[in-house]
């Protein structure tokens, strides 16, 4: 069988390992890219969502994260009384509180 087709042999591959610092800076660059896109950016979310919920004083017209559009009757520690029509108060966390509007937003809706 070998006249019709010639055995062919094949080289002995070369170790092509790559070395350890290029591993070390392929799992550095990995850090640091998971850094600017991910741990970053939700710490800075956390940090302006902490401050608005110190923020919130009676008076000030809110959304909640439910959708929940109402103006703040009473603030406690961790929770505030929130009006959301004449007579109707719901009582919730501060941590509900998804954004602080202007004033006079609830009456043009």
């Amino acid at each position: 069988m070998n006249l019709l087709f010639p055995t062919a042999y094949a080289q002995e591959a070369a170790s092509a390992q790559p070395s350890l610092t290029y591993n070390l800076f392929l799992f550095g660059g990995m850090i640091v890219l998971f850094y600017f896109i991910l741990w970053r950016p939700q710490s800075n979310r956390a940090k302006e969502h902490k401050a608005l919920t110190e923020s919130i004083s009676k008076g000030d017209e809110v959304m909640t994260s439910g959708g929940l559009l109402g103006k703040i009757t009473k603030v406690d520690d961790d929770y505030v009384v929130m009006e959301v029509n004449k007579g109707v108060e719901l009582k919730m966390q501060k941590s509900a509180i998804a954004a602080a509007l202007p004033k006079g937003t609830i009456s043009k809706i």
